[in-house]
């Protein structure tokens, strides 16, 4: 069945590929970026180019997620949707002193409060319908292995785990269901460390590198070489249209797709079993699962 589905974060990456893959099951989808008049005006292209030679109905449409009013408009432009899938975010790489506390605020702006804005939007509507699907693009750093050095992208991915968690359960007896994607870190097929920011204190900066020189690309070229040969992008947007094409009611709490292993799956295991076992103990067992 077709679906309308809503994206953020769509024009590269995680995104990008996600919004062809549910294109491409016969979805209706669109594919959430900023700047679609300016910087992400060859991505709006390639949007449309592939529509037209997929004969798929993939729209790229204008939303900020730092902006309520984007959102809104964005949003009401769309109408009813069936899936939302929360996916911008943004990476920074560096010491963690280094960074300003408006740099961290900033960051948790697009990694964490966009998802308040996006989901104000549009969880009235699901509610009312009482159905719909939020999908959130979640991170093997919440639970798994953290290298230094990114300390500010591992809080704030774990702040909108946190939040995914709860709203889970809170809008279970809307019968709005819940499905957290964890990918591992994929080095090639995104742009994360590519469009990584850096730290606005220089000095700081500086007298860490003379203790750390060359941390940041240690670190990333054994992430990469921990990675199997096939370990592409596309398996994060491939699980993600298999989730959607559940039927209702079997949709997945929580899948990790971490061909690194760095330990994730198995730490949030643990979390989620503490988590079932809780609400259960507190007779709120309901709120596990929306039923079908």
């Amino acid at each position: 069945m077709s679906q309308t589905i809503l994206i953020t974060g769509a024009s590269s990456g995680f995104g990008a590929l996600t919004a062809r893959a549910l294109a491409d099951e016969g979805h209706t989808v669109y594919a959430g970026m900023r700047e679609t008049a300016g910087r992400n005006a060859p991505q709006v292209e390639a949007a449309a180019q592939y529509a037209e030679d997929h004969g798929v109905d993939l729209r790229a449409i204008e939303l900020d997620v730092n902006s309520q009013d984007s959102v809104d408009a964005a949003v009401a432009q769309i109408g009813e949707l069936d899936v939302l899938i929360h996916n911008a975010g943004h990476m920074v790489t560096g010491p963690a002193e280094a960074f300003t506390p408006e740099q961290l605020a900033e960051l948790y702006n697009v990694n964490v409060l966009s998802t308040q804005r996006v989901n104000r939007a549009v969880l009235p509507g699901m509610r009312h319908r009482g159905q719909g699907l939020v999908v959130w693009v979640s991170s093997s750093s919440v639970k798994g292995g953290t290298p230094p050095y990114l300390a500010p992208y591992f809080a704030a991915k774990a702040g909108m785990d946190s939040l995914a968690v709860s709203y889970a359960a809170e809008l279970a007896r809307w019968g709005v269901e819940t499905s957290i994607v964890v990918p591992g870190s994929f080095t090639s097929g995104t742009n994360h460390f590519a469009h990584s920011g850096h730290p606005a204190d220089t000095a700081v900066e500086a007298e860490y590198e003379a203790k750390y020189a060359g941390l940041v690309e240690q670190v990333a070229g054994k992430l990469a070489a921990l990675a199997p040969e096939n370990a592409d992008a596309s398996l994060v947007s491939d699980e993600i249209a298999r989730i959607v094409a559940l039927p209702r009611g079997e949709r997945p709490y929580r899948v990790h797709i971490d061909p690194a292993d760095d330990g994730s799956e198995e730490a949030s295991d643990v979390a989620d079993r503490i988590r079932r076992e809780f609400l259960t103990r507190i007779e709120l067992q309901d709120l596990l699962s929306v039923q079908a």
